[in-house]
């Protein structure tokens, strides 16, 4: 656990080093917060929409986004780390091969709680509701961290397939992807055709009730809420922690 650790202090001390490495993580979702709801902002007028505040439906939306492209980036560090040839002493080192991504994960989902926070905040001045209180701000950074953890771990997968920075916008894509064909600018019951059947099966629909515990009035913090999103982080985790070790132990051959 000591190399973790290490591995945890060593990704923290990037960010105090490369200045702007938070600013695409932080800037990104800030501005797709702002542009969404302007354009789609009057959606609440459907019947059925559970809020009349379209910032308070976007706005953890827009914290999970900058949470895992703050997870994703992990990815891309690990790639650099594997072409510049670093990563290859971490695996002829006598450790664990799974403590050689806990530390980059937990240093990640550090570093996803700043952009998260600054989304929220830019959120409330222009208008959202914290409907949901202390209860409420547990799930969505809960939310967030879970969803950063699984994003790095798909980062991390792309990265040991690949082994080259130059997978960078299959990270992003991924993590993009997954937000996109969820609940991400209309409830459920509002959508039709595929998109509907793709957003019922997608876990990620699951990880934004959770996090929407926090500003939308129709969705109040319980554990009915909580713990659909909480089975759907945990899935994400151990299928792409699978594969993620599996390409790690592939490379150690």
């Amino acid at each position: 656990m000591s190399v973790a650790l290490v591995l945890w202090r060593r990704s923290l001390n990037e960010v105090l080093r490369v200045r702007g490495a938070l600013l695409p993580a932080t800037i990104a979702p800030v501005i797709f917060m702002l542009g969404i709801t302007g354009q789609f902002g009057r959606l609440t007028g459907l019947e059925g929409f559970p809020t009349d505040s379209y910032i308070s439906w976007i706005v953890p939306l827009s914290c999970l986004q900058g949470a895992g492209f703050a997870g994703a980036a992990a990815g891309s560090n690990l790639a650099r780390d594997i072409e510049q040839g670093w990563f290859d002493r971490l695996l002829v080192a006598p450790v664990p091969r799974p403590m050689l991504i806990v530390g980059p994960i937990l240093g990640a989902v550090s570093r996803s709680m700043v952009p998260a926070t600054v989304v929220l905040i830019v959120g409330l001045l222009i208008g959202a509701d914290l409907t949901g209180g202390i209860p409420g701000l547990i799930a969505l950074y809960g939310a967030a961290a879970g969803f950063c953890a699984a994003a790095a771990l798909w980062g991390m997968f792309m990265a040991v397939t690949f082994r080259t920075q130059q997978a960078g916008p299959l990270m992003q894509q991924g993590v993009f992807l997954v937000v996109f064909l969820s609940t991400a600018y209309t409830p459920l019951a509002l959508l039709h055709g595929w998109l509907g059947d793709v957003a019922h099966l997608n876990p990620m629909t699951h990880v934004l009730e959770m996090a929407r515990q926090a500003t939308v009035v129709g969705i109040e913090p319980s554990w009915a809420h909580t713990w659909p999103g909480l089975v759907a982080l945990l899935a994400l985790a151990t299928v792409l922690g699978a594969l993620a070790l599996n390409g790690l132990n592939r490379m150690g051959r």
